[in-house]
């Protein structure tokens, strides 16, 4: 008699069906947990989102009621942007919104382009207001071609690899390092706009040097003369000491308080300037406690050109931001994430970014401190981020929480934003690790890029001598920068007319798709035989799969000959594989890979605990332990998996080192094919770190 089990069903006498199993994305947590985790993203993204607007009304000298409107525009149109984006709204086909725990907020690419543009417009005789009206035309122009070029730009990525990318990312983060030293030096230094405190007198005076008020100052204009040292004492005071709290908080805490650090210096900085009587927050009280957020408050949005193109550009970059993000919470979550996505996340962005110049706002996009708060807290509901979102509308209608920030000491933000802005250039330089410095050509892109960005951003008077239609692109060290990288990207990568460039070699002429599909057995195994450990019956089987219509062909071809493999074929390129660890490995690929990774950094006995666990791996099952480097974390998680697969049996644990096999293949052919892979290459580094924002 046979004993059958049945699967699981409904319990006997109910006529309810199993209910499907929601996914964690999906899940609706209960309203205090939703609360309570919402309010925590709020925390975490705060300190960012507020400081934009800050920035941009200091630069442009807005009044104080002026900077109070413009942080509760901001708060309102976040949250609106955030449940665009975590709720999601329309048909397939034009969808706005990814579905994902994603929260919006203003990006900081576009800091200094706006400042540039506002700026511009006042050095041309216009108001401060006309500069706010002019970057609000651009914003919303922007906006709807982001709208319309979403569904394609996923063909697009291949114009932004890791080169232009984490070039454009890391002079952001350097053109913004002046920002934050004008609140630093405020009242002591006058530098561009700004103001000092007459040490006779204890008067504020203001500097402004653009056109409109030049005649009525006596200080020359860019004059960055020290016109009070014990202001500027004062004021390094507050500001690397808000500094300082930010960097103990982010070494000697974890999880939510550090994730929060930035918000903790600012509170702290603030309340210390209070108490010695450095901060003043009359106007909370003066404030009104409910006010609305209403279209155009500051009049009709004005259009200009120059400020379109140079906010597009900043869309563009943003795009490829949003992607990265979009993939790094995919992962994250557990979500697949398919083109329609990557279209849906970029029209909620430009439709947030719309609504920004409407609503006296900027751009919108991902905020990466929060993609990485869901890594750390893995609570992975889109509801969480909704909720987040419906708070911000809420603070956006109080005035007086504008108030507060408003009153926040220029040192202190300087301090704060230092950290903010040095961590994103940091953010730039970890894309950077992506790029082969191997290629002349994309030191040449990086270095070019830098130069040409450091020359505007140190000297920004040199935008004075360009016609009024040209000096968007020269006063800001961001926009110039950019198109430096993105052009001669076009103009290395993309131009000649030589076919489609597939493969490079140090030291060779790039080899294009129409050279390989005419090359010999011979040429073929010299230029490829890096990428199979030269198994030649591997390079046989790819070679043979000539002609290659384009570089997806030419990988699938590689992957086709090392999974149809016999296992005595898979067996020998396992083994020509190094011991993890070994003393024999020096020179291998193999093993540059794993020491850019930063097995080299491990100290003697880890290194031993390596050598201990591939000994016994290859005695076990007869083949080396092979790991793809770069998707290495820490060793430590290297040793404690290696060990877990001692109880796998040799047969399953073959099939898992042929995927570790094909991972790197994957990596190195990535690293030798340009364009391989137009997605993977938008990937920006996670931003769980800072990104430019």
């Amino acid at each position: 008699m046979t004993d059958t089990k049945t699967p699981p069903g409904p319990a006997a006498g109910s006529s309810k069906p199993a209910r499907p199993r929601v996914h964690p994305v999906d899940e609706v947590l209960p309203v205090p947990k939703l609360a309570a985790y919402g309010f925590q993203h709020v925390l975490a993204f705060y300190a960012g989102a507020v400081l934009v607007p800050i920035l941009v009304a200091n630069a442009l000298g807005l009044s104080n009621e002026q900077l109070i409107h413009l942080i509760n525009a901001d708060l309102f149109t976040c949250g609106l942007a955030s449940l665009i984006q975590s709720i999601g709204f329309g048909r397939r086909w034009f969808r706005f919104g990814i579905k994902l725990p994603l929260l919006q907020g203003v990006t900081f690419t576009a800091v200094s382009p706006m400042i540039a543009i506002g700026l511009a417009v006042m050095n041309s005789g216009g108001s401060n207001v006309d500069g706010l009206l002019t970057i609000y035309g651009s914003v919303i122009v922007a906006g709807l071609f982001t709208i319309l070029v979403a569904p394609f730009f996923a063909r697009l990525l291949r114009f932004f690899p890791p080169v232009v990318t984490g070039s454009i990312i890391l002079i952001i983060g350097v053109a913004l390092i002046p920002v934050a030293a004008g609140d630093v030096t405020f009242g002591a230094i006058p530098g561009v706009n700004g103001s000092y405190i007459d040490p006779a007198t204890g008067l504020q005076t203001f500097v402004y040097t653009d056109a409109a008020h030049i005649a009525g100052t006596s200080v020359a204009q860019y004059d960055y003369t020290l016109m009070n040292g014990g202001v500027l004492l004062t004021n390094f005071a507050y500001a690397f000491g808000t500094l300082a709290i930010i960097l103990l908080i982010q070494r000697f805490f974890r999880g939510f308080l550090q994730t929060i650090a930035v918000l903790l210096g600012l509170v702290i900085g603030t309340l210390i300037a209070f108490a010695l009587g450095a901060a003043n927050f009359d106007s909370v009280a003066t404030s009104p406690a409910v006010g609305l957020v209403l279209p155009f408050s500051f009049g009709i949005p004005q259009f200009s050109i120059t400020a379109i193109i140079s906010m597009i550009i900043v869309m563009l970059i943003t795009m490829v931001e949003t992607t990265g993000d979009a993939y790094a919470t995919g992962e994250i979550v557990g979500k697949r994430i398919r083109p329609a996505d990557i279209a849906a996340a970029i029209r909620a962005d430009g439709l947030a970014t719309v609504l920004g110049g409407i609503f006296n706002s900027f751009p919108y996009t991902a905020f990466a401190e929060n993609v990485g708060l869901v890594r750390l807290t893995q609570v992975k509901s889109r509801w969480v981020v909704a909720t987040a979102g419906l708070i911000m509308i809420v603070l956006g209608l109080i005035p007086k929480a504008g108030a507060i920030v408003s009153g926040i000491p220029h040192p202190v933000l300087g301090g704060a934003a230092l950290a903010l802005f040095a961590a994103v250039a940091v953010a730039g330089i970890q894309t950077l690790q992506k790029v082969d410095f191997s290629d002349h050509r994309n030191g040449i892109i990086i270095g070019t890029t830098l130069a040409t960005s450091g020359l505007i951003t140190a000297f920004g008077a040199v935008s004075a001598a360009f016609p009024e239609w040209a000096q968007i692109f020269f006063g800001s060290g961001i926009t110039f920068g950019a198109i430096t990288a993105i052009a001669l990207n076009l103009l290395f990568f993309h131009t000649g007319g030589r076919g489609q460039a597939v493969a490079g070699r140090p030291g060779r002429t790039l080899v294009t798709l129409d050279q390989v599909n005419e090359m010999t057995q011979q040429q073929f195994d010299e230029t490829f035989g890096d990428l199979v450990q030269d198994a030649p019956w591997l390079l046989e089987r790819a070679f043979a799969e000539r002609p290659f219509a384009d570089a997806f062909a030419l990988r699938a071809a590689f992957q086709d000959a090392l999974l149809t493999a016999s296992s005595e074929e898979q067996l020998l390129l396992l083994n020509s594989f190094p011991d993890l660890g070994s003393p024999d490995d020096t020179g291998h690929a193999y093993a540059r890979d794993h020491s850019e990774s930063g097995i080299g950094a491990l100290n003697s006995e880890d290194i031993d605990d390596i050598a201990d666990l591939a000994t016994t791996y290859r005695e076990r099952f007869g083949f080396p332990l092979v790991v793809c480097a770069r998707e290495v974390e820490r060793y430590e998680k290297v040793v404690d998996n290696g060990w877990a697969k001692m109880a796998n049996s040799p047969v399953a644990e073959r099939a898992s080192a042929l995927i570790e096999v094909s991972k790197i293949m994957n990596h190195r052919f990535d690293d030798k094919v340009a364009d391989a892979n137009p997605i993977a290459s938008s990937h920006i580094g996670q931003a769980t770190e800072v990104p430019a924002r």
